[in-house]
């Protein structure tokens, strides 16, 4: 066994874990995020798409111990404490993004990824962005949509949200939960 610490939504976790255990299986199994998939067991459909430190990966090639000291945002991390819902989701369900939602915990993912590196790219630009993840439903379009509306909203935020703080720097695209220590 290896003990890791890595912080989930926020969470920080510190657990003894097997030095083979993929971190989507940790994600699923040892801390409950079931928004996290399991699509392929490959890396080729990346359902099991999550960010660590800001970063999209595959979670089903990720072992565990890698994700130490990493702070790692799942799909469940997305919203507000309040409920409210994280840009690139509110976008997805309002351009009807998504039909049976396996896919989506990790489109959304992806999307945060490409978002914080182009938060205004072109439809080629969003294809490009999520080619990693598939869609066996909506043919993408309604997805390529919502990803531009979460652009537009979230640099409407950071505008509104740097007006707002007279020279602090602009909120992150991905809210942060105060950090909790937490053992699984």
């Amino acid at each position: 066994m290896t003990r890791v610490s890595v912080t989930v939504d926020g969470v920080a976790y510190s657990d003894d874990v097997e030095p083979r255990l993929l971190l989507v299986q940790y994600l699923r199994e040892r801390l409950g995020k079931i928004g996290t998939v399991i699509g392929c067991d490959t890396s080729n459909c990346g359902s099991c798409t999550v960010l660590m430190d800001g970063k999209s990966v595959k979670s089903c090639s990720v072992l565990t111990v890698q994700a130490e000291g990493a702070a790692v945002t799942t799909v469940e991390g997305l919203a507000a404490a309040d409920g409210t819902l994280h840009p690139i989701q509110q976008a997805f369900h309002d351009k009807h993004a998504l039909q049976c939602g396996f896919c989506t915990p990790g489109m959304m993912l992806g999307a945060c990824d490409l978002l914080r590196e182009n938060p205004n790219p072109s439809d080629e630009e969003v294809r490009e962005g999520i080619e990693g993840n598939l869609c066996r439903c909506t043919g993408y379009q309604n997805i390529v949509a919502a990803v531009q509306a979460a652009g537009a909203a979230m640099s409407a935020q950071t505008a509104t949200d740097a007006q707002a703080s007279a020279g602090d720097p602009p909120a992150a695209l991905i809210p942060a939960p105060n950090a909790v220590e937490a053992s699984a």
